[in-house]
């Protein structure tokens, strides 16, 4: 499992006009890749990871500040560009497979009392964020 996380200072996700989930205030954004052999295990290891990483103002986590996450999946997260220009995606879970591991992540995340909005799984998105820093930070489980 690969997760992006993006510190900032609001987000939002939007599907066919309509906002679907979004953080009015400083928090991560993260982006959520899945690949074949993940599992319960590695959805627990990068929630973890996002509630405690300090890298809020101050050295905080978003669990010390009680601060918003927003979750969004993201299969290209797996994409491959090593050979030629179009990406190859086999690396990258079906749905079946990865929708319920993303959905692992942000209940973890919500277990630990932290305040989570989502994407829209399989959905053209349209993420609007400001990073903040920039920070951005790279997770694999």
């Amino acid at each position: 499992m690969r997760a992006v996380v993006q510190r900032v200072t609001r987000a939002s996700v939007t599907v066919d006009g309509e906002v679907v989930g979004a953080i009015d205030r400083p928090g991560l954004l993260v982006l959520v890749g899945v690949t074949h052999d993940d599992g319960p295990a590695q959805a627990e290891t990068v929630a973890r990871k996002v509630a405690e990483l300090r890298i809020l103002r101050d050295e905080r986590s978003v669990t010390d500040e009680g601060a918003p996450v927003l979750v969004v999946s993201q299969f290209t997260l797996y994409g491959d560009a090593r050979k030629g220009r179009r990406p190859s995606w086999g690396a990258a879970a079906p749905g079946p497979v990865a929708e319920p591991l993303v959905d692992a992540v942000v209940e973890s995340l919500r277990a630990r009392g932290l305040e989570v909005a989502t994407g829209r799984f399989g959905a053209d998105m349209a993420v609007d964020l400001v990073n903040d820093g920039p920070v951005t930070l790279l997770l694999e489980a």
